[in-house]
C-alpha cells in the first residue's frame, strides 16, 4: 500500500491541519510537510479532513490520485470526510461532547501577588503534553499572569542548561506518544537523564508543579515521581462515600469530611485565602512516605481501577491527590488530578468543569499553590 505524504511544493515549512475522527472523538494534528501519514497510524478507513493550500500537494493511497491549487476535499467511499478552511472549524455532535477550556472564564485577580519582578513560570509543551498553555489549560495560565507570572512556554528536552534560568515548572499530563489512545502513552515521557536532571534542579532549589491525571498519564509520569519517592497508582480513582451524588469519580475534598487537610497551601496568605472544598475529576492516586505532604488526603472507601470500566480494583484509601513538600532547597507539588485547576466545558450543554464548577475553591487552591511554590507563601 502507498503511504500518505505531504510532500512540499513550497520552500516555508507550512503545517497542514488534519482532523482524524474515531467515534466520538475527533483528533487535530498538525503536521510538517514531508510527514509520513501511513507511518502516523493513519488508514484508508480513517475519516480525514484536509485543507490543501495553493502551495501544497498532497497525494493519497492512490497514487494516481493528487489534491492541489486550492481547498478540495476527497471521500472516501465507507466515511463521510470533514472539511475544514483556514482556522474555523465546524464539528459534528461529536465534537461539541470534548472538552474545551471555558472560553468565559474569569481569571482576573483583584491583588495580584506580584506587581513586580514577575516570577517566571516554565511551562512544558515538549512532552506530547495533553494540557499546554493555549489548550484546556489556558484558564490557568490567565489566572497565574493576571497574578503577576510570567509564562514561557517550553518545547525542549530538559537539559540543566535550559533549567539554570528557571526558577518555576509546571508539567501537565505528559505522554509517551503524541495521543492518549495510542500504545506507548502510558509509558515513561522523560528520559532518564531528565529525570535526573529534573531531581537534581528542585533540589539545587527550583519549584515544579508536576500535574499527572489518571490513565494514561500516570505511567507516563510514573517514573519522574518515583525519583521523589512518590508512588502513582496509573488508574481511576472512585470513592463512593466522599462524590458528587451519582458520580463517584468527582471527588470531594472538605474540611468537614477531613479529606482537605491543613497546610499553608490550604490555609493562604490570610483568611480570605482560605481553602474550603476542593473538587477533583477522576484522577489517580498518589503514595508516598512522608505524611506531612499531604493536603488532599482519599477517603478510606477509595479504589482505583486499571480502566474506568474496569471489573478490578485495588485500595487506595489514605493514599492522596495533593501533595507538597520540600526537596532539598526545592519546592515540589503533585496533583493526581488535572481538571482541578483549570476550567473547561463539556457536552452540547456546555457543562464546566474545574476552576468555573460551582460551589468549589479550586481557583483559590491554584493561586495559593503557585504562592507556595514562588515563596510569596511562607511554609
Amino acid at each position: 500500500m502507498a503511504t500518505k505524504t505531504i510532500s512540499r511544493v513550497n520552500p516555508r515549512r507550512i503545517p497542514v491541519p488534519v482532523i482524524i475522527q474515531r467515534g466520538y472523538r475527533v483528533r487535530r494534528i498538525r503536521l510538517p510537510f514531508g510527514t509520513s501519514l501511513y507511518a502516523k497510524g493513519f488508514r484508508p478507513s480513517a475519516q480525514v479532513a484536509r485543507l490543501a493550500l495553493p502551495w501544497e500537494s498532497i497525494t493519497d493511497t492512490n497514487p494516481d490520485q493528487q489534491i492541489s491549487n486550492g481547498l478540495q476535499m476527497n471521500i472516501y467511499p465507507s466515511r463521510l470526510l470533514l472539511i475544514l478552511f483556514a482556522a474555523l472549524f465546524v464539528f459534528s455532535s461529536g465534537v461539541s461532547a470534548q472538552q474545551m477550556a471555558d472560553p468565559e472564564f474569569k481569571a482576573h485577580v483583584e491583588r495580584p501577588a506580584y506587581t513586580k519582578n514577575y516570577p517566571r513560570v516554565l511551562f512544558d509543551e515538549a512532552h506530547n503534553n495533553f494540557h499546554t498553555t493555549t489548550g484546556r489549560y489556558k484558564p490557568f495560565v490567565d489566572l497565574i499572569m493576571s497574578d503577576g507570572y510570567h509564562v514561557v512556554r517550553n518545547r525542549e528536552t530538559f537539559t540543566k542548561k535550559l533549567l539554570d534560568g528557571t526558577k518555576l515548572l509546571v508539567i501537565a499530563n505528559a505522554l509517551g506518544e503524541d495521543e492518549d489512545d495510542e500504545d506507548g502513552a502510558g509509558e515513561s515521557a522523560f528520559t532518564t537523564d531528565e529525570i535526573q536532571i529534573l531531581h537534581d534542579w528542585v533540589k539545587s532549589g527550583g519549584a515544579l508543579l508536576l500535574i499527572a491525571d489518571h490513565a494514561p498519564f500516570g505511567g507516563a509520569a510514573a517514573a519522574l515521581a518515583k525519583q521523589f519517592g512518590i508512588e502513582m497508582s496509573k488508574g481511576y480513582v472512585f470513592d463512593h462515600e466522599h462524590a458528587v451524588a451519582a458520580a463517584p469519580s468527582i471527588l470531594v475534598y472538605t474540611r468537614e469530611n477531613k479529606l482537605l487537610l491543613d497546610h499553608p497551601i490550604t490555609r493562604g496568605r490570610e483568611a480570605t485565602e482560605k481553602v474550603g472544598r476542593v473538587v477533583a475529576f477522576t484522577g489517580q492516586a498518589l503514595k508516598t512516605t512522608d505524611a506531612s505532604a499531604v493536603f488532599l488526603k482519599l477517603g478510606e472507601g477509595a479504589i482505583d481501577r486499571p480502566r474506568a470500566t474496569a471489573d478490578t480494583s485495588v485500595a487506595v484509601g489514605g493514599q492522596a491527590q495533593g501533595l507538597a513538600m520540600k526537596v532539598g532547597k526545592g519546592r515540589l507539588v503533585v496533583l493526581g488530578e488535572a481538571a482541578m485547576l483549570t476550567a473547561q466545558i463539556s457536552g452540547i450543554d456546555k457543562s464546566p468543569f474545574g476552576m468555573n464548577a460551582a460551589d468549589n475553591d479550586n481557583r483559590q487552591l491554584a493561586l495559593n499553590i503557585m504562592h507556595w511554590l514562588s515563596g510569596a507563601l511562607k511554609p
